[in-house]
């Protein structure tokens, strides 16, 4: 039980039968408007707490995409801003910019985190949590140089930085508790342990550019966190961004060879299967089979931001990652058409490195690669280290069983 002023409410403590976890991502749409009503909005939400109320969570996994600040360029001098072309890097981020987009982020968290659908989960359910592009805004760190260092993106990302902390984080930007890697907050990569759990959080957006996930304090803490949670049974990745997904280099070259920023660009340079990342994906995958094989340790992969569920695996000899990816629990699913072009592309296999197969099996039940419904994930792992694991799409559900390595 805690109290906070007038407040009171209860967090559900886990026993020795297990911990029990729900994970969400992509809370929110680029159009305001998609949604009649804050119900229609949140049925996931409200689909969510009922499975709460029948068998409590101890834990809340939010893996990106938690604030949809996509409304920021509708700041009357962002818009502006937005359509300088080349002076864009010259152009100063002003006190009044700054008022107005620190404002910005103040009441769209304000208004997000009290809407009744999410406030009830959010106060019975610790969270964890991890950012990715709209929490700061569409497309962060996959955008060209002019825009990238410009003071006015600059100025933009201070702000996301320091409410992402407060209202995410429950911390000061600066000053971030036990469990972060680095408490001065260059970045906000974590790793915390539950039992025989662990769960890791690197951050990929912090020191993201065109031609970079992470930079060398990211890898640095990444390892660290791996060595510090090696003898779990069972560790937990938060990879904003799925460690397998289609690989549509095609059209990531086609839009390439066109002049200035296309829609969709930022979205295939996002992807860690993006030609601009590929090497770097080949090192991530390298790492954690090897710290799963040699640790004996079984290593799953839960992420967002496709917007569509899927289950994916990553090979290397006998050793095996899953991927589990749940997105969105508010942001609709792509159109059918697109989807059904996603279905047949990853019908493929792919190769990230000399022996390291990836691909995209048929979620269990459901016949097809991608279940293409707003959904979360809930969670449940074992003492043995095994995970069950139940994607809760609208209208339909997939579950699979993890089996553990010890």
């Amino acid at each position: 039980d805690y109290r906070i002023g007038e407040g009171r409410g209860q967090v559900p403590l886990p026993g020795r039968d297990g911990l029990r976890m729900a994970y969400t991502a992509c809370n929110g749409t680029e159009d305001d408007g998609v949604w009649p009503s804050g119900r229609e909005r949140n049925e996931r939400w409200l689909h969510l707490a009922a499975e709460h109320a029948r068998n409590p969570f101890h834990l809340l996994l939010q893996g990106g995409d938690q604030l949809y600040a996509d409304a920021l360029w509708r700041i009357p001098s962002l818009a502006r801003w937005r359509r300088l072309g080349r002076r864009r890097r010259a152009t100063p981020f002003t006190p009044d910019m700054a008022e107005a987009v620190g404002d910005f982020y103040f009441a769209s968290y304000d208004r997000l985190w009290s809407q009744p659908e999410l406030a009830p989960v959010l106060a019975s359910v610790p969270s964890l949590m991890m950012w990715d592009d709209h929490d700061i805004v569409d497309g962060w760190g996959s955008y060209a140089t002019d825009w990238q260092e410009s003071p006015v993106f600059q100025g933009i990302w201070a702000a996301a930085r320091e409410h992402f902390a407060l209202f995410q984080l429950a911390a000061p930007a600066d000053d971030l508790p036990e469990g972060f890697a680095d408490p001065r907050g260059g970045h906000f990569g974590w790793a915390f342990r539950v039992g025989g759990i662990g769960i890791l959080a690197p951050d990929l957006r912090s020191e993201r550019s065109r031609s970079r996930v992470m930079d060398e304090a990211g890898w640095r803490a990444l390892e660290a966190a791996l060595e510090r949670l090696a003898d779990c049974r069972h560790i937990l990745l938060l990879s904003s961004v799925p460690l397998a997904n289609v690989q549509l280099h095609l059209l990531e070259r086609v839009l390439g060879m066109i002049p200035g920023h296309q829609e969709w660009q930022d979205d295939l340079i996002d992807q860690w299967p993006s030609l601009a990342h590929r090497d770097e994906w080949a090192c991530l995958l390298d790492r954690l089979l090897s710290v799963s094989a040699e640790r004996r340790v079984r290593i799953t992969s839960l992420s967002g931001e496709i917007h569509l569920g899927s289950w994916g695996l990553i090979e290397r000899g006998a050793t095996a990652i899953h991927q589990l990816t749940a997105s969105g629990i508010v942001h609709p699913p792509p159109p059918a058409r697109v989807a059904a072009v996603l279905e047949r592309v990853a019908a493929r296999p792919m190769r990230a490195a000399p022996g390291i197969a990836v691909r995209l099996l048929p979620m269990p039940g459901l016949g097809r690669r991608f279940l293409r419904a707003r959904n979360w994930l809930a969670l449940e792992a074992t003492e043995e280290g095994a995970l069950d694991a139940t994607w809760h799409g609208a209208g339909a559900t997939s579950g699979l069983t993890i089996p553990g390595l010890r």
